[in-house]
């Protein structure tokens, strides 16, 4: 299979990098932009083979990752140094992998309470739609949105209403201080009748715990 070259992906004519920017700037949600070593951005463009003018490749050229809304949810790039992992090493396609990826799935996205987001690419029918792991019902769950659609709902989207159960008072303060690689472990779990963001005690654990679960449910 020929793969296309970086040149070949990047389209200058119709980035949609400065589209992206515009939509972040614009939305209400609080966000930083890691940057990305160019050699990593190349690499995660050519691996994924997807185009510039695609938000999905935008992203993955021109960053390491976004952080959202204090560190609650980040968003994948080309890898950066407060984040953990990229497209390619969440997903398989890079020389070494930081996670045991889920075929059929391309994880995006995760977030601090060990949610996952991933796109379609065939586990859900190829749908294209972000399907979206719930620590609370352990279960993949359909959002309907594109890619693009849920760039956009991460720049103005009701997350406090999308988390409400998962959040408490001062949760913006505890989740800053997450190292890179932890989210936040609920005890009780968030999936049994008692957990919640208010009722359950919580501490950080690995991403991979958390992973571990969506990937069980995603493989089942």
């Amino acid at each position: 299979m020929h793969l296309l070259s970086v040149a070949e992906l990047v389209d200058v004519e119709n980035h949609a990098w400065e589209e992206i920017r515009e939509l972040l700037s614009q939305g209400s949600r609080t966000y930083r932009l890691e940057a990305a070593e160019a050699e990593h951005a190349v690499q995660t463009l050519v691996r994924l083979q997807v185009s510039t003018k695609s938000y999905l490749g935008a992203i993955a050229y021109e960053t390491g990752g976004i952080v959202f809304e204090h560190g609650w949810l980040t968003l994948l790039g080309a890898g950066a140094d407060g984040i953990f992992g990229s497209l390619a090493s969440w997903n398989g396609l890079g020389d070494a992998e930081d996670t045991d990826p889920l075929p059929g799935i391309l994880i995006v996205a995760y977030d601090a309470a060990g949610g996952f987001f991933g796109l379609d690419t065939g586990r859900f029918g190829q749908t294209g739609h972000i399907y979206y792991y719930a620590p609370d019902a352990q279960e993949w769950e359909t959002t309907e949105l594109t890619y693009s659609g849920f760039i956009g709902w991460l720049a103005e989207g009701d997350l406090d209403l999308f988390y409400e159960t998962f959040l408490w008072q001062g949760w913006e303060e505890e989740v800053q201080q997450l190292e890179p690689g932890q989210v936040m472990g609920y005890y009780p779990p968030l999936w049994t009748k008692e957990g919640s963001g208010s009722a359950s005690s919580k501490a950080p654990v690995s991403i991979l715990e958390a992973w571990h679960s969506a990937k069980s449910v995603g493989t089942e």
